[in-house]
């Protein structure tokens, strides 16, 4: 099946978008989980809602990624690479255990197990950034085009489990201080 041409060059941008969309969710999600806080009375009814809304974008996420990744193993489409992409991955690398640490902190602080979830997002978004910068480097340096699609397919189990745990509403006690 040939694509065409338009859809191939802005599959990469729609990706992208869609992937943008889905961490915003999640992020706007804990703003407004956030913001209800200092209601005692609901506080338990919105931290179930926004884990289970966080848990609703990782699966998303997981189901983009399998999408995605199947999509371009079965295409044998390599990774395209431009100087932005390998510096906007590189700095995802860099920032992003940086930022699910901070929401791992706040996330203990407030008792709130749908922030660490969040933290997640930030934790699967420098590893599938790293899965990227690797991906194009293999390919690049050896021709193995299928690797960062492989390696995401990977990732697809993993983030699908953190997202039923969400939408299950199971919060990790040890680390929140939830009972």
């Amino acid at each position: 099946m040939e694509i065409p041409v338009e859809w191939a060059e802005t599959e990469p941008l729609v990706g992208f978008g869609l992937g943008s969309l889905i961490e915003v969710t999640s992020g706007a999600t804990l703003l407004w989980r956030l913001r209800h806080d200092l209601d005692i009375s609901r506080r338990e009814q919105v931290e179930r809602i926004a884990l289970r809304m966080v848990g609703g974008c990782f699966v998303a996420l997981a189901l983009y990624i399998l999408y995605e990744s199947s999509a371009m193993l079965i295409r044998h489409v390599p990774p395209q690479s431009s100087i932005a992409g390998i510096v906007i991955a590189a700095i995802s690398v860099i920032v992003m255990p940086l930022l699910a640490r901070a929401k791992r902190r706040v996330a203990r602080k407030i008792g709130s197990g749908a922030m660490d979830a969040d933290s997640k997002q930030a934790d699967f978004c420098s590893y599938l950034s790293a899965i990227l910068l690797g991906g194009l480097l293999l390919n690049a340096l050896l021709g193995w085009w299928w690797m960062d699609p492989a390696a995401g397919l990977v990732m697809v189990p993993i983030i699908a489990k953190e997202g039923i745990s969400g939408l299950r509403a199971e919060v990790c006690c040890d680390r929140c201080g939830f009972e």
